[in-house]
C-alpha cells in the first residue's frame, strides 16, 4: 500500500490505519470518530488528504482543454479561486466529481478522488491529444495536501502567517503565502460544510514540519472516519454512493444531486463537453419538478435526498426505502452522526458542553417525495419511520449546528 507523506505521524499517534484506496490511511485516532466529529463542529481539525489525485495543467490549450473536460466553465473561474466540478460521461453521469483551482493565470490544479485517480488521469490523457500546447501533470506524489476545518482555522493559520495574506473571506477563494516560513497555496474549501474551512497545498516534504505547526496551535489529527460522518451531516455526495453506478446498476445521472447546480455549467452553448446534451435534459427535468410537474420521470427517475431517522436504529446504504408502503428507492449513505447540544441567547447560538447523537442519511429516492415527506426504511427486517429533511446542518455565522 501507498503512503503519504505524513504516514509516521499518524503511526506515531496510535491513528487506526486501513486501507483506502490503494493507500494506509488514519481511519480514527485513539479518541475515536465521535471526538473528533465534535472537535472539527467547535474548534478545528486537520485531515491528511494527500492520497487525493492532484493534476496539474499549463499552457497556452490549458483553458480550453478544461473547458471541454469538465462540466463548470473555466472562463467563470478568475485567478486565486477554485470551483466545483465534474468529469462526465456523454449519458450524463459521473466518471468522477472533483475540485479546480487556479491559482495563477496560466496555472491551475485539479483535485479527483483518490479511488478514480488512475481512470481520470487516463481519461484526460485521451482528451489531450485533441489539444496543442497543453501539459497535463500528475502531481500527486510531488505536492501534498491538508485541510484544515473548523471555527477556529482561520485563527490558527493567522497565527502561522509568515508572509502575505490568507484567502478572501469568502467561499472558494484562493492564495500563495507563508506559513511557518514554508511555500503554501490555500483555498476555502472543504468536505465538511464549516463555513471556516481552508485545504492547504504544498511541496511534500515539507507537509510534516506544517502538520506539526498546526498541531502546536491546538488543531486536532482527524481520520476518514469523521470525514465520511462530517460530510453526510452536511449532505455532500461522495462518488459510489450518490455518483456513479446506483444500487439498481444503473448510472446516476449528475443532477440528481443538488450540488449540481455548482458543478455543471450550461450558460454557453457554444461549449462542447461530454454529457452536455444528457445534462441540459436533466436540468429541464429538475426544474419541472420544481415547478410541481412529474409528468416525465424518464430523464431523472430519482434523486438523492437528505433524511433523518425518526426511530431508533440506523439506515446503512443499500437499505430499501417506502413511501406510504410503496418501493420508492434506497439509502445511499447512512450512519449515526453526533452533534453539540446547543441553546439560543438572545440572537446567539450557544454550544453546550454535552452532545448527542442521531441517525441520519442520503436516500435515492422518487422526484415527487419531496421535503417534510414521511418515510419507512428497512433496517434488520424492521421499517423504521424516517422524514425527508431539507438539510441536517445550518450555519450560523462562522459556526454550524444540528438542524433539529
Amino acid at each position: 500500500m501507498k503512503q503519504t507523506p505524513l504516514w509516521g505521524r499518524h503511526t506515531a499517534l496510535g491513528a487506526r490505519m486501513v486501507e483506502f484506496a490503494g493507500w494506509q490511511m488514519p481511519i480514527q485516532y485513539t479518541g475515536g470518530i465521535v471526538a473528533e466529529h465534535l472537535a472539527v463542529r467547535r474548534s478545528a481539525g486537520i485531515f491528511d488528504v494527500s492520497h487525493m489525485g492532484r493534476f496539474r495543467v499549463t499552457g497556452a490549450g490549458a483553458r480550453a482543454f478544461l473547458r471541454q473536460a469538465l462540466t463548470n466553465d473555466c472562463d467563470l473561474l478568475p485567478p486565486g479561486s477554485a470551483q466545483y466540478t465534474i468529469l462526465a460521461n456523454e449519458a450524463g453521469g459521473a466518471i468522477d466529481d472533483a475540485f479546480l483551482y487556479r491559482p495563477a493565470e496560466d496555472k491551475y490544479l485539479l483535485v479527483v478522488n483518490a479511488s478514480n485517480k488512475d481512470k481520470d488521469l487516463a481519461h484526460l490523457q485521451a482528451l489531450l491529444k485533441s489539444f496543442k500546447d497543453t501539459v497535463l501533470e500528475d502531481v500527486s506524489q510531488s505536492v501534498a495536501m491538508i485541510a484544515l476545518q473548523g471555527p477556529q482555522g482561520e485563527q490558527i493559520l493567522q497565527s502561522l502567517l509568515t508572509d502575505g495574506v490568507l484567502p478572501a473571506a469568502h467561499r472558494n477563494a484562493l492564495s500563495n503565502f507563508k506559513l511557518a516560513g514554508l511555500e503554501v497555496c490555500a483555498a476555502r474549501t472543504g468536505y465538511t460544510g464549516e463555513p471556516v474551512c481552508f485545504e492547504i497545498f504544498l511541496m511534500a516534504d515539507c507537509a510534516v514540519r506544517v502538520w506539526d505547526k498546526l498541531m502546536e496551535k491546538g488543531a486536532l489529527p482527524i481520520g476518514l472516519g469523521a470525514r465520511d460522518t462530517l460530510r453526510l451531516e452536511a449532505g455532500l455526495p461522495l462518488y459510489g454512493h450518490e455518483l456513479g453506478m446506483g444500487k439498481d446498476g444503473l448510472q446516476i445521472p449528475v443532477f440528481a444531486i443538488g450540488q449540481a447546480r455548482f458543478a455543471v455549467d450550461l450558460n454557453d452553448p457554444q461549449r462542447p463537453f461530454a454529457g452536455r446534451k444528457a445534462m441540459v435534459r436533466q436540468s429541464r427535468a429538475r426544474t419541472a419538478y420544481q415547478q410541481g410537474n412529474y409528468s416525465d420521470k424518464s430523464t431523472l427517475p430519482k434523486l438523492i435526498r437528505t433524511f433523518r431517522l425518526l426511530d431508533s436504529g440506523i439506515a446503512r446504504e443499500g437499505a430499501l426505502v417506502y413511501s406510504g408502503g410503496r418501493p420508492a428507492g434506497w439509502v445511499t449513505s447512512g450512519t449515526m452522526i453526533p452533534y453539540w447540544d446547543y441553546e439560543k441567547r438572545d440572537d446567539a447560538i450557544m454550544l453546550k458542553e454535552t452532545h448527542s447523537q442521531r441517525a441520519i442519511g442520503l436516500c435515492m429516492i422518487e422526484p415527487d417525495i419531496s421535503v417534510g415527506a414521511q418515510l419507512e426504511i428497512e433496517v434488520r427486517g424492521k421499517n423504521l419511520r424516517a422524514q425527508v429533511v431539507s438539510r441536517n446542518l445550518q450555519n450560523t455565522g462562522r459556526q454550524t449546528r444540528a438542524v433539529l
